[in-house]
Formats: C-alpha cells, structure tokens, sequence
C-alpha cells in the first residue's frame, strides 16, 4: 500500500482549487456512474466513492468546512481516477478492472480516516459501512 500512497499523494498534489470545482459540476452524473458498477471482487467500492463524491460537494459548497484541502484533493483524485475508464488495470479486464480504483479509495480513506470519520458522524454517515477495513 505504501507505493499506492505515494501515487494518491504525488498526484493529489496537482490538484487545484479549479480543477475541484470543474469536477464538482461532474458529479451528479458521476454518481450516477459508480452506482452502475458491478464489481462483486470490490463489495464496498460503490459507497466509497458515493462518500467521497459526498464529502467532495459539501466541502466544496461550504456545507462542511471541516475536511483539510489536502484530504479533499486526495479524494478529487480518486474520484478522477475512477471515472477514467482507462487506469493501470482497464476497467474492461473482467474481475481485476476495478481492483487499481479500489487501491487508490482505499489509500485515500486510509489516510484520512480520522477527517473521513467525524465528516461521516456529522452526516449521519455509518463509517463502519464505509470504511476500508471490509
């Protein structure tokens, strides 16, 4: 996981404030994307990326200003990352598509998990349902 961490960090750097905002306008139609995924190897992908797609809008909104810019680029990345369909592992590979888009939201929750959790208990946002630990 450490390498994965590297990764999530080094291109989470590069993100801006624009470019947090330009995928703010995107995600309604994003969620609505990732709840089409089946991907049966990665249970909990789904709702982390909902979660993080969540906690995304209400900080870029203002509506929780708690969550550190560094935690919310982090999160824009790998709400990026899994829109592409093209990652590491294609998303077309059946069974292993989406084990890089799992990698990368699971690195960010862990990272951040101290910020994610009480963003979570403040929404009323079962952590425990969302967390990285299956």
């Amino acid at each position: 996981m450490p390498e994965i961490a590297k990764f999530v960090n080094s291109a989470a750097a590069n993100v801006t404030p624009t470019i947090a905002e330009k995928v703010l306008r995107q995600l309604p139609q994003w969620k609505l994307e990732f709840t089409q995924i089946n991907a049966p190897k990665f249970p909990h992908l789904v709702d982390q990326l909902e979660f993080l797609a969540d906690a995304v809008e209400d900080t870029i909104e203002g509506v929780y200003k708690d969550l550190p810019y560094g935690t919310i680029a982090q999160a824009v990345f790998a709400l990026l990352y899994a829109h592409k369909k093209k990652g590491i592992i294609p998303d077309s590979i059946l069974e292993l598509g989406r084990a890089d888009d799992s990698s990368l939201v699971r690195a960010v929750l862990i990272q951040n998990e101290k910020a994610f959790s009480a963003y979570a208990t403040t929404q009323g946002v079962n952590w425990q349902k969302i967390t990285s630990q299956p």
